[in-house]
């Protein structure tokens, strides 16, 4: 068996922790040092990862357990390692948290990604509003679940040098290596909204975040030791095919602040399946190019530009005119919104969007839809044909208001239980649903 790239995974007890500006200081600190270091995201995350590729300046690639077949993880696990010297993977949530009505660090979890990769895991602790009742915590997740090691941990939000003595004094009997102590830092905060941390694109001061959070990160962590944990990848890297078909023999993908949530290892393997791969920004009002047969729009946050998207004349008389020579059209979430025929904004304003579906959205009343979900393809398209089976995510605050006069694209399930569903719309060649695919079914 080939043994993949060398990394660790950086694991929290609970989202919320700091786990991911700790992976971007340390990806900006070590890439400082002169190291090949790469990163990759547990879970289904889109935000994340941008931000891991402007720290590191390498490509981020998701890991799932559960959305994933084995061999799609283990290609991605490579992938993310090729030409690197060190894997600095972010988990999920807390270290056991995984997919609904799975048990505790089963399918979806850091933990299941940690026992399959036999990563060591580094447990990034909050300290704030706690001192000796640190220990308990940690003693907790070193000894939950056997085949699950916790090899070093770091406090994050030290309040001072007597705050760290008392936390590194408190888990001393544990013999579990404390790497370092990160202060509270204001510096160290970056800005949220509705579906997690503001884009790295929006950020025009991300250099000077990431720098001043690798000096941080570099000052208060014992980096060599961090280094010197890390392991080999234990999957084994197999041939395997693209988790999503490949749409067309040319595919253009929508991609700017509107259209950003598009997972790398799939683009990656429609190019590695011989099919061709260009890019639009629909922001910018551009069209899709006369050589492509496939348009993708991915998702993103449509929901904060619909009147500058509205106002975009020539990309939505271009995704009409692709679409009426029979090309696919392909929507996820935001773009599924965008080729309806209006989507109302969260002041209650309506935009007219390309009218290839039968769909109208609304912001007006945001609602959180999230969670797994396992999808069967209906009837014979781009997509494989009926019956063919994906696995993927949905996470949007939209409320559908109509969708009447397509046919609907998935048989839908979610995990931790509930009804079978129809989602999505067809309307010829042009098609989309809330879901975000990420790999087919095992």
């Amino acid at each position: 068996m080939t043994r993949g790239a060398r990394g660790l995974i950086i694991a929290a007890p609970a989202s919320g922790s700091g786990k991911t500006v700790l992976t971007l200081a340390l990806l900006r600190h070590l890439r400082r040092r002169g190291l090949k270091v790469a990163s990759a995201k547990l879970g289904p995350d889109y935000i994340d990862p941008a931000f891991h590729a402007a720290a590191s300046g390498r490509p981020c690639f998701n890991l799932d357990s559960w959305a994933m077949r084995r061999e799609t993880l283990a290609a991605a696990a490579a992938r993310a390692g090729q030409d690197a010297e060190l894997v600095v993977a972010e988990g999920v949530m807390g270290l056991f948290d995984g997919a609904a009505g799975e048990a505790p660090g089963g399918a979806g979890s850091s933990a299941e990604i940690a026992r399959l990769t036999g990563w060591p895991v580094v447990l990034v602790v909050d300290a704030k509003g706690m001192a000796a009742s640190a220990a308990a915590l940690v003693r907790g997740f070193a000894a939950y679940q056997a085949d699950v090691t916790v090899d070093a941990v770091i406090f994050n939000k030290v309040g001072g040098r007597r705050h760290e003595t008392m936390l590194r004094e408190a888990c001393a009997p544990l013999g579990i290596p404390i790497l370092g102590c990160i202060p509270r830092r204001a510096e160290l905060e970056l800005p949220e909204r509705h579906l997690g941390l503001v884009q790295a694109g929006e950020h025009a001061e991300l250099e000077t975040f990431l720098e001043a959070a690798a000096a941080i990160a570099g000052a208060h962590t014992d980096t060599d030791a961090l280094v010197a944990l890390a392991r080999p990848c234990a999957l084994e890297n197999r041939a395997s095919s693209a988790p999503v078909p490949p749409l067309g023999q040319h595919i253009a993908i929508a991609r700017d602040l509107a259209f950003a949530f598009a997972y790398t290892l799939i683009i990656e393997s429609w190019r590695a399946a011989g099919a061709g791969v260009s890019f639009f920004s629909p922001l910018a009002d551009e069209v899709p190019g006369d050589e492509a047969d496939a348009i993708y729009l991915p998702g993103g946050y449509p929901e904060l530009h619909t009147a500058r998207l509205a106002a975009s004349s020539r990309f939505l008389e271009g995704l009409r005119t692709v679409a009426a020579r029979g090309a696919t059209v392909y929507g996820e979430c935001g773009g599924y919104m965008v080729l309806g025929h209006g989507l109302i904004d969260a002041e209650g304003a309506r935009h007219a969007m390309a009218g290839l579906l039968p769909l109208e959205t609304s912001f007006a009343r945001p609602r959180r839809r999230l969670g797994y979900r396992e999808a069967e393809v209906i009837s014979d398209g781009p997509l494989g044909p009926g019956g063919a089976r994906f696995r993927g995510h949905e996470f949007h605050f939209a409320e559908t208001l109509s969708e009447e006069g397509g046919a609907p694209l998935f048989r839908c399930n979610p995990t931790g239980g509930g009804e079978a569903r129809e989602i999505g719309c067809r309307n010829g060649s042009v098609m989309g649903s809330f879901l975000h695919l990420i790999d087919k079914a095992a």
